[in-house]
C-alpha cells in the first residue's frame, strides 16, 4: 500500500554508467501516488544524459532530472503526482560522466496507493443503469450502494425499496434524507441513522438549504416538541434540529453520530437532506531539528501521514541517547506523532590512528568531531614523511580520517639515513691507533659476534644490518642465527656488550659467494634480518644505500669504522680513519706486486695511502666504508680483506656496495 525507494548510494552520490528498474504495483482498484521527496539528478535538455523516468504499460508519463529551483532540467517539485493504473516502473539512469563541481545525490520517493472513486464513473452505455440506484459510496478498492432512509436495499445490492429502518453509515462519506423525501416525510415514524467510521477520521454533516421540520415558535426561538431530528455526538449533550432553517455544515470531531427522527401522528415536515464526509484528524505540525530537515513538508499533516528526519552531512541520528539508522514517524488517529523527534549530534571519527615512530596533533575543532583537523608528524630528525614535514587530515562524514578528499591510511614515517646527529672530525686518524669516533658521528655503527669473533656491520633499514659475507660464512654447513650476536647503540664496545644483543631472525649471504680457502673475497657481503624492529635515536640510525648521483672517484675520501684491531689489540672504542678512492689499475698492481692468490674483481675497490699507515684490520670486517654526498653519508663499500694492516704499496680491499643494490632490495622485500 505504500513504501519508498532512492537511487543507488542515495544520499552519497550515484555512479555513472547505471541503469536501475523499480516495479510498483498496489492491488486493484487503487492507483499510485508518487511524491518525491527529494531529487538531486544532473541536469540537462530534456533530461538526456541523467534522468529517473515514470512509465505506465512502456508509456513515458514523466521523465525528470535537475534540482530544486533550478533553470535546467526537469524537476517535479514536492507536490504528490497521482498516476493511473495499480502499477507503474520507475527507470533510473546515469550516463558515463558525472559534473566535476557538484556531485549529484540521486533521488528519495514515496508512494502509496490512492483509491478510485468508482462511484464517479459514468452510467454503462449498455443500458444497464448506474452502479446505485440511490447511494454509491466509494470504499477502499471497490464500492457499495445504499438507500435514503426509508428505503432498504433490495437482494441485487443495487435498487432500493421504501422503509424507515435506520441504517449504520461506515463509509467515508455519503448521503441520506428522510423517509420519501422530498416528499413530506411520514406521520408517527421513529428513524435511526448512525454514522460510525473507523478511528483517526472526523465527521462533518452537511444539510441541504431544503430543511422543514415542525416546530412551535417561542420567543426563545422554535422548540422541538414534535417532530424533531436529534444529533447525539459522545461526550456531549445531544441537540435537537426543527424549524425552516437549515443547519447548514456542522463539524462533529468525532468519528461517531447517532441522529434520531422523530414525528408524532399528526403536522407535517416536509424532511431534509444531507451529505456527510470525513476527514483525517490532524497532527500538529513537526519543529524544525537542528542540523537537520523534516520531509515531506506540508501546510497540513494528517492521520496516516508519515514523515522522515534526515541529517545533515556530518551529523547523525539520535534518539534516547542511541544512535538510529532511520526515522520515521506516522500520524495518530489521536491526533498525536508515534515518535518524539530525534536529535540530529555531530559524527565523530574516533581518536586518530597512532603513527609508529610519530605523533599527531590537532589543528582544529575538537573531541574527533566532524571537520576537526588534525596533523601528523615524525620524529625529527630520525623521521620524516615522505615529501612533507606534516600531513594533515580531516574526520570526514563516513567518520574516517582523510587526507583530503583521498584515502583514510595514515602516512607511514620514513627513516632518516646518513645524517647523523654529530659531525666526525675534519682529522683522519688511524683505526689502528686512530681517533675515536664522537659518540652520535656514526650511529650506524653494528659491532658483531660470530662464535667469539668480532667483526662489524652496518645498520640499512629498521630491521636490518649489512656485513661481509665471510663474517657468515661456513664452509661445512649453515650458520645458525642465534650464534650471531648483534649490538649497535654505541661507542664503546664493552659497554654495549652488557646489553642483551639485537635477536637474528635469519642470515642471507650472497648466494654466489664461495671461499671455503679464504681466497676468493667476490660478491662478500650478507644481509642479517633481525626479529624486533629498531627505534632510530641519535646513537642508531640507517645508512644510505645510495644518494641522488653518487660515485666512486679516486682521490674522494671515505671513512672507515670499526671496533678491529689497532696497535696490536682490539680497540673497546670505536674508530674511524679517513681514507681515499685508489683507482682500480692501481690497486690491482699491488696486489700483484704482493703475489698474493687473493682474486681482485670488478665488484671490490681498494682505499687507503701509498705510504699506508692508515687501514683498517681484523675486527672490521663488515664495517661500513661510507662516502659523503651533500650532508648524508651512503653506504659505498664494505670492509672485506686486504695484505696485512696499513704497510707501505698495500691497500684495503672494499666491497662495491654500488653492484648489489637490486639483490640488496630484493631480499629485504622477499623477505
Amino acid at each position: 500500500m505504500y513504501g519508498e525507494l532512492h537511487s543507488p548510494q542515495y544520499p552519497q552520490p550515484y555512479p555513472g554508467g547505471l541503469t536501475e528498474t523499480w516495479d510498483l504495483q498496489v492491488p486493484e482498484g487503487f492507483q499510485i501516488q508518487l511524491t518525491f521527496t527529494h531529487l538531486d539528478i544532473e541536469p540537462s535538455a530534456n533530461c538526456y544524459y541523467d534522468a529517473v523516468s515514470v512509465l505506465h504499460d512502456q508509456k513515458i508519463l514523466g521523465r525528470f532530472c535537475g534540482q530544486e529551483n533550478s533553470a535546467e532540467g526537469h524537476h517535479p517539485g514536492n507536490q504528490p503526482i497521482l498516476y493511473p493504473g495499480n502499477r507503474l516502473t520507475l527507470v533510473f539512469q546515469s550516463d558515463e560522466t558525472n559534473p566535476e563541481l557538484h556531485q549529484p545525490i540521486g533521488f528519495s520517493a514515496h508512494y502509496q496507493a490512492k483509491d478510485i472513486d468508482e462511484c464517479s464513473a459514468p452510467a454503462p452505455e449498455d443500458g444497464t443503469g448506474p452502479l446505485c440506484s440511490q447511494l454509491c459510496h466509494n470504499t477502499l478498492g471497490s464500492y457499495l450502494c445504499s438507500c435514503h432512509h426509508g428505503y432498504n436495499l433490495r437482494p441485487d445490492q443495487r435498487t432500493c425499496v421504501l422503509s424507515c429502518g435506520g441504517g449504520i453509515f461506515d463509509e467515508p462519506e455519503g448521503a441520506f434524507t428522510s423517509p420519501g423525501y422530498p416528499e413530506p416525510s411520514p406521520l408517527g415514524m421513529s428513524c435511526q441513522y448512525v454514522i460510525s467510521v473507523e478511528l483517526g477520521f472526523t465527521v462533518t454533516l452537511n444539510f441541504t438549504s431544503n430543511f422543514h421540520i415542525e416546530s412551535i415558535d417561542t420567543q426563545q426561538g422554535p422548540s422541538c416538541l414534535y417532530h424533531w431530528l436529534q444529533v447525539t455526538i459522545p461526550g456531549r449533550e445531544p441537540q435537537k434540529l426543527c424549524g425552516g432553517q437549515s443547519p447548514g455544515l456542522m463539524a462533529t470531531n468525532s468519528n461517531n453520530v447517532k441522529l434520531d427522527y422523530q414525528t408524532d401522528w399528526a403536522g407535517m415536515s416536509r424532511g431534509w437532506s444531507l451529505q456527510y464526509s470525513t476527514q483525517r484528524v490532524q497532527c500538529p505540525p513537526p519543529s524544525a531539528v537542528v542540523h537537520g530537515r523534516v520531509t515531506p513538508i506540508f501546510k497540513e499533516y494528517f492521520y496516516r501521514d508519515y514523515i522522515q528526519v534526515r541529517c545533515d552531512q556530518g551529523y547523525k541520528l539520535m534518539m534516547d541517547g542511541n544512535e538510529i539508522h532511520s526515522y520515521s514517524s506516522m500520524c495518530k488517529n489521536n491526533g498525536q506523532w508515534h515518535l518524539s523527534l530525534p536529535e540530529c549530534q555531530i559524527l565523530d571519527c574516533g581518536r586518530p590512528e597512532p603513527l609508529l615512530n610519530g605523533g599527531v596533533t590537532f589543528i582544529s575543532g575538537a573531541d574527533d568531531q566532524y571537520l576537526s583537523v588534525i596533523q601528523y608528524y615524525c620524529n625529527e630528525p630520525h623521521y620524516t614523511l615522505l615529501g612533507a614535514a606534516t600531513v594533515s587530515y580531516t574526520c570526514a562524514a563516513d567518520r574516517k580520517w582523510r587526507h583530503g578528499q583521498g584515502s583514510p591510511i595514515i602516512p607511514t614515517c620514513i627513516p632518516v639515513c646518513g645524517r647523523p646527529t654529530e659531525s666526525l672530525s675534519k682529522r683522519h686518524g688511524r683505526i689502528l691507533g686512530g681517533d675515536e669516533a664522537p659518540e652520535g658521528s656514526i650511529p650506524w655503527q653494528v659491532l658483531l659476534s660470530v662464535d667469539g669473533n668480532r667483526g662489524g656491520g652496518m645498520v640499512v633499514g629498521d630491521r636490518w644490518v649489512m656485513t661481509a659475507a665471510h663474517n657468515l660464512f661456513k664452509p661445512n654447513g649453515a650458520l645458525l642465527p642465534n650464534v650471531v650476536k648483534v649490538f649497535m647503540g654505541g661507542n664503546n664496545a664493552e659497554e654495549i656488550s652488557k646489553h642483551p644483543p639485537a635477536a637474528v631472525s635469519s642470515l642471507h649471504l650472497h648466494p654466489d659467494y664461495n671461499n671455503p680457502n679464504k681466497d676468493n673475497y667476490n660478491h662478500d657481503i650478507a644481509l642479517i634480518k633481525l626479529q624486533q624492529t629498531i627505534t632510530f635515536q641519535d646513537s642508531i640510525m640507517p645508512i644510505c644505500l645510495t644518494v641522488e648521483n653518487a660515485t666512486y672517484e679516486s682521490t674522494q675520501i671515505g671513512f672507515a669504522s670499526g671496533f678491529g684491531i689497532t696497535e696490536d689489540k682490539i680497540s673497546n672504542k670505536l674508530r674511524y680513519v679517513g681514507l681515499p678512492v685508489v683507482e682500480q689499475e692501481t690497486c690491482q698492481e699491488s696486489i700483484k706486486k704482493a703475489k698474493t692468490t687473493t682474486h681482485f674483481s670488478e665488484n671490490m675497490f681498494c682505499a687507503g695511502f701509498p705510504e699506508g699507515k692508515k687501514d683498517s684490520c681484523q675486527g672490521d670486517s663488515g664495517g661500513p666504508f661510507s662516502l659523503r654526498k651533500g650532508d648524508r653519508f651512503w653506504a659505498a663499500g664494505i670492509i672485506s680483506w686486504g695484505i696485512g694492516c696499513g704497510e707501505a704499496g698495500k691497500y684495503g680491499v672494499y666491497t662495491r656496495v654500488g653492484n648489489y643494490l637490486d639483490w640488496i632490495q630484493k631480499t629485504m622485500r622477499e623477505n
